[in-house]
């Protein structure tokens, strides 16, 4: 006999042995029902039910039919919970079993369609057909990832209408794509969105002309490579009459390899742009180039068009840019430039380069570490650089700011004149060292200006090189009727003297002597006296 039956036939006979005969078919129906499913539990609950009537003492002596029916419904009801338990956990172990093989499947099945990789918010460009060990091309297939997560608008927009792309992160998962076309973000547009952590390298058919990656929509109008960007551009921008078409987009932790075909990337009509702890190698045009827009923020990011520590045998043959920004209120800070014809060039507005080393060409071989362009709009800061015998170029200079920088190797500033025009130059407070045979100038005149107000040169320290100022102090001394005061070796213009002091100490018995400036030309600065006397004439000119 099985539990089961153990059971029924215990309950029948507590029906027979204690119920009413006219009773006893209704309550054999009950039980036969609800005990079709029960198991070893009911033997359990019928001794529950014994120990009950026990304490009760109406075992042996139950006289009243309807108390015998009440404690029959209670067998029944302890018999269904069980049963129900019993029920309702075989069913969920069922459901669970079901649910894990339904799972399984899923994630042995390959993951090709769109659902799949749209489901979070990170798109994997491997996923899309990119090749990771840069065997096979891997446009198409980044360029499918790019597109996807253009896609994912959530309806929220930024400036000017972009739509907001939810913080979706394209993941390059550390791989290296070989890449013949570039990368070009949609015309649409676009914001919130972080590309990062991988290599991206031209194959031998990338056009030479482009970049690998492009942010431009065909929206938007590009400049020419040598044109900088003028005072009404700048009011423009800053009135926000100039479309943006991107905005927030991050690139970190990627390597931008040109193979000397074209540049890495290219911005254009953009705001606030970061790209961050970024390498950009091989580049023949640009490492980085930025038209119109504004804060695109460069940080932490190294670039050379070739491999080198410095002093490199083809130093003399290096081209190219590594930065160069057509746009307004951008912000290059703690960059390294390692070989290039140019390190940055500088066509906008209200730009801000700190912490940059440069040492890109030497000024020996016709390079420049920052050019400073937009003759009469410059509006620049340049603060605590390093040039590392490469210099400074800065065209008609107005309102440019040059401090606590390094200038090394006879590195120097050169201002060059395109109308003869400077206003509101800077420099101060930095340090130059060079060759003390070559004695080269810290600063120096390309071009004549006509043009010169609010220009202070001065506090600059100097070793092995020539100092050069906008402020002189001299002093003669003598015993005559004359003192002479050079300064064309000290200032900085040519035959500009706009201020001048002096002061005589005489070193005889005190007495007052008369005295005169009588000639102030050609940077030299003449006191004379009306009778003859011994002492010093202290100078003091500002140009």
């Amino acid at each position: 006999m099985t539990q089961h039956a153990l059971s029924l036939f215990q309950v029948t006979s507590f029906i027979n042995t204690h119920t009413h005969k006219s009773h006893r078919a209704c309550a054999h129906q009950l039980v036969s029902s609800r005990t079709r499913r029960n198991s070893l539990s009911s033997v359990l609950l019928l001794m529950k039910l014994k120990q009950k009537l026990i304490h009760f003492k109406i075992v042996s002596r139950m006289r009243f039919s309807a108390v015998y029916f009440v404690l029959l419904l209670f067998v029944v009801a302890e018999l269904e919970a069980t049963t129900c338990f019993t029920f309702n956990k075989e069913k969920k172990l069922s459901e669970f079993k079901t649910k894990v093989h339904e799972k399984i499947q899923k994630l042995s099945a390959p993951a090709s369609s769109s659902e799949t990789k749209k489901s979070g918010r990170v798109l994997y460009v491997s996923e899309y057909g990119a090749d990771p060990t840069g065997n096979e091309e891997s446009s198409d297939g980044i360029l499918k990832a790019v597109e996807d997560a253009f896609a994912l608008q959530k309806g929220v927009e930024f400036v000017g209408g972009v739509n907001d792309l939810g913080g979706v992160v394209i993941d390059l998962e550390g791989g290296n794509y070989k890449i013949s076309k570039p990368i070009s973000f949609p015309s649409s547009g676009g914001a919130n969105l972080v590309v990062k952590g991988g290599t991206l390298r031209a194959s031998d058919t990338f056009p030479g002309d482009r970049h690998l990656i492009e942010l431009w929509s065909s929206n938007s109008g590009k400049l020419e490579t040598k044109e900088s960007l003028n005072a009404d551009v700048f009011k423009s921008i800053k009135a926000q009459n100039n479309a943006i078409y991107y905005e927030d987009i991050t690139f970190r932790d990627i390597l931008f390899d040109s193979s000397y075909r074209g540049g890495g990337i290219f911005i254009v009509d953009s705001a606030r742009t970061r790209i961050n702890n970024c390498f950009f190698l091989h580049f023949t045009t640009e490492g980085i180039l930025v038209q119109q827009g504004h804060e695109t923020f460069i940080s932490s990011c190294f670039l050379g068009q070739h491999s080198t520590v410095g002093g490199d045998k083809g130093e003399k043959d290096f081209s190219g840019v590594a930065i160069d920004l057509a746009s307004n209120d951008n912000a290059v800070t703690d960059v390294a430039i390692f070989s290039a014809a140019i390190g940055v060039v500088l066509r906008g507005q209200a730009n801000i380069l700190t912490g940059v080393h440069c040492y890109n060409k030497a000024t020996y071989f016709g390079g420049i570490g920052i050019l400073v362009k937009l003759a009469g709009n410059s509006l620049t800061r340049i603060d605590n650089c390093y040039l590392d015998y490469t210099g400074i170029v800065m065209e008609d200079p107005v309102q440019v700011h040059v401090t606590n920088g390094l200038f090394l190797g006879d590195a120097n500033i050169v201002l060059k004149s395109i109308k003869g025009q400077i206003f509101g130059l800077n420099i101060v407070d930095n340090m130059f060292n060079g060759d003390p045979n070559k004695k080269v100038p810290i600063v120096k005149l390309d071009g004549e200006f006509s043009s010169i107000e609010q220009v202070v040169i001065d506090r600059n320290n100097v070793n092995g090189m020539s100092l050069r100022s906008t402020v002189g102090k001299l002093t003669a001394s003598g015993n005559g009727t004359k003192w002479v005061a050079d300064f064309s070796s000290v200032l900085v213009f040519p035959n500009r003297i706009s201020h001048f002091q002096y002061s005589f100490y005489a070193q005889d018995e005190a007495k007052f002597v008369a005295l005169s400036m009588t000639n102030v030309s050609d940077n030299v600065v003449v006191v004379e006296s009306e009778k003859e006397a011994k002492g010093f004439v202290s100078f003091k000119v500002e140009q």
